[in-house]
C-alpha cells in the first residue's frame, strides 16, 4: 500500500511539473504561439501602448448615449435628454438644468428621435431623497405664497388671476404664473413680493391654453386635456379645421375647458386636407351624367358627395364618381390653405 502511494504521488509530482513547465515555456522565434509573442512584445517594449485618441473615446460616448423624453414638473414642458452609461425608466424622476437651474422631470421613456422645437436638457443625477424633500417643502411652501400673493394682489387692485406659483430646486426664484385679458403693469407688486419672500420674483403672464395645461382637468371626451397629456407643444387651431372636418360650428361643441378650439381638431386635419384637395370645392357647381350640380359636402369617412340637383333634389353618390380636381389646382388650393391658417 505504501508503495502504490509514493508511486502516485511520484506520478502527480511529474503531471505538476509537466503543466508547469508548459505555462511558463517561452516559445522560441518563429514559434506558433501569436498570441504569447504579442503580449510579450507589449510588455518587453520601451515605447508606451498608444492610448485610444480623443476623437475615438468622443464616438464610443456617442454610440452609448440615449435619448429620453422627459416633462418637467412645474410646467409641463416636454423636452430630451441624453444620458450614457445610465439606464432611466418610464415615470423615474430625474434631475436636469433648466434655463432657471437644475428642476425635477419625469421620464416619459426612451426615444429614437428628436422632435423639431424640442430642446435637450443636459442630465445631472437621477433624484435623491433630499431632492423628494425638497420639492414636497417647495409645494406647501407655494401653496402659502400663494395665498400671500392674491391678497396682495387684491391690494393693488390689479385684474389678474393667479394660476400657479413655484419655488425652483436651487431657491433661487419663485415664479408666478397669471392670466389677464390686457397687459398688467405689475412692478409694485413684484416690489413687495420681493419685500415678503427676500428672493428673486418672477411674474409670467401666459394664455389660456397654458393655463389648462398648468392647471389640468378632464376633456369632454372623458380624457385628461391633451394640452397636458400628449401634446409637445400648443399647435394653432383654426376654425377651418372644424370645417373641413364637418364639425358643427357651435363654439359649445368644438371648445375646450380653456375657451379655445379642441386641440383634437388639429390631429387628423392633414388626412381630411389630403382627401378634400382633390375634388372641387364644396358650394361649386359641377357636371355629372350632363347634368348641372351643387356639391354641397364631402364626407371623408363615408367616403361619400351630397349634391343638389337643379330641381332642389339632394342625391348621394361615391366619392369614385365625383370628378377630380387637375394636379395644379389642388397644389395652389394648398398655398392658400397654409396662408388662411390663423391661430385661435
Amino acid at each position: 500500500m505504501q508503495e502504490d502511494r509514493g508511486r502516485k504521488e511520484d506520478i502527480k509530482k511529474e503531471d505538476i511539473k509537466k503543466i508547469e513547465e508548459k505555462h511558463h515555456q517561452r516559445p522560441e522565434n518563429g514559434g506558433n504561439n501569436a498570441t504569447t509573442q504579442n503580449m510579450e512584445a507589449m510588455v518587453d517594449s520601451k515605447e508606451p501602448v498608444a492610448d485610444i485618441s480623443d476623437e475615438e473615446q468622443n464616438k464610443r460616448q456617442i454610440n452609448n448615449l440615449k435619448l429620453y423624453a422627459l416633462r418637467l414638473l412645474y410646467n409641463y414642458e416636454i423636452c430630451y435628454t441624453e444620458v450614457a452609461g445610465v439606464s432611466l425608466y418610464r415615470n423615474q424622476l430625474i434631475v436636469v438644468e433648466t434655463d432657471n437651474g437644475p428642476e425635477i422631470a419625469q421620464v416619459l421613456g426612451e426615444s429614437r428621435m428628436e422632435h423639431d422645437g424640442l430642446q435637450v436638457r443636459k442630465f445631472i443625477r437621477v433624484c435623491t431623497e433630499e431632492d423628494l424633500k425638497k420639492k414636497r417643502k417647495n409645494e406647501k411652501r407655494a401653496k402659502d405664497a400663494f395665498k400671500i400673493a392674491l391678497e396682495k394682489i387684491k391690494k393693488h387692485g390689479l385684474d389678474m388671476k393667479l394660476v400657479s406659483v413655484h419655488y425652483f430646486l436651487d431657491d433661487n426664484k419663485v415664479l408666478f404664473n397669471f392670466t389677464a385679458d390686457e397687459r398688467v403693469d405689475f412692478r409694485e407688486l413684484v416690489k413687495d413680493l420681493a419685500s415678503v419672500f427676500k428672493k428673486r420674483i418672477e411674474l409670467r403672464q401666459i394664455g389660456a391654453r397654458d393655463e389648462a395645461k398648468i392647471v389640468q382637468g378632464i376633456g369632454v371626451c372623458g380624457r385628461p386635456f391633451c394640452c397636458n397629456s400628449v401634446k409637445y407643444e400648443l399647435q394653432p387651431v383654426t376654425i377651418k379645421m372644424a370645417k373641413d372636418q364637418n364639425l358643427t360650428l357651435n363654439s359649445s361643441k368644438i371648445s375646450g375647458a380653456c375657451g379655445r378650439l379642441l386641440c383634437c381638431l388639429a390631429y387628423e386635419h392633414n388626412f381630411y386636407a389630403e382627401i378634400k384637395k382633390q375634388y372641387p370645392e364644396e358650394g361649386s357647381t359641377i357636371e355629372i351624367d350632363g347634368e348641372k350640380m351643387t356639391l354641397l359636402e364631402i364626407n371623408v369617412i363615408k367616403g361619400t358627395a351630397q349634391l343638389k340637383t337643379e330641381d332642389d333634389i339632394t342625391v348621394s353618390i361615391p366619392l369614385e364618381k365625383l370628378p377630380k380636381r387637375p394636379p395644379e389646382e389642388a397644389e395652389e388650393s394648398i398655398i392658400e390653405e397654409d396662408i388662411v391658417i390663423e391661430d385661435v
